[in-house]
């Protein structure tokens, strides 16, 4: 079984966030017909995506500590590293951009730092850019800010690709799926 996990803040005040990228992401995946299931810190779903069993989930830990909901999914579904997949957010790609990494460091982010902590660094993540801060905002504001509406649409767009991605991941692996989704 795979472990796809989409990173943001739970609540409605969170919805369409910057920092909840990772949450519309794995969102793709879902079977709207299926309830989400609380368990281990998490909301989780079973789907299948590709032919791969997969267990989605949105950590309810908020974003700082997105690593302990991981680590007890990891532990009672008994997924490996290699067996999780990671969707977060990143300002430092321009709205709409997806960089897709094997492993590697957590490049600012939060919830991606606290995951290594919980469980090192070798798992592959999927990151969508919202764009940087602006000029004399506060970076928490940023994150935590709704997308103007100029930049709603090509962040739709990236999103939209999710259910291609993770398809093409589980087929042809890593290194095609950076080779097709990076920089798109």
């Amino acid at each position: 079984m795979y472990l796809i996990v989409g990173l943001g803040n739970p609540g409605n005040q969170y919805e369409n966030t910057h920092h909840n990228a990772g949450f519309m992401a794995v969102e793709k995946l879902a079977d709207p017909g299926k309830s989400w299931k609380s368990e281990y810190k998490a909301l989780t779903q079973k789907v299948t995506v590709g032919g791969e069993e997969v267990l989605l989930a949105k950590p309810q830990t908020y974003m700082n500590l997105s690593g302990e909901a991981v680590q007890a999914l990891m532990t009672w579904y008994k997924v490996k590293p290699s067996q999780l997949l990671v969707f977060s957010d990143d300002i430092n790609l321009d709205v709409g951009r997806i960089r897709v990494r094997a492993n590697g460091s957590h490049g600012g982010q939060n919830g991606l730092r606290n995951i290594i902590e919980h469980v090192g660094d070798q798992f592959a993540r999927v990151r969508f850019g919202v764009g940087k801060c602006p000029p004399k905002w506060d970076l928490s504001n940023w994150v935590l800010a709704k997308f103007p509406p100029e930049d709603r649409p090509v962040f739709d767009e990236a999103i939209g690709k999710v259910p291609a991605l993770v398809e093409c991941y589980f087929k042809n692996g890593i290194a095609k799926c950076m080779e097709r989704y990076n920089g798109k």
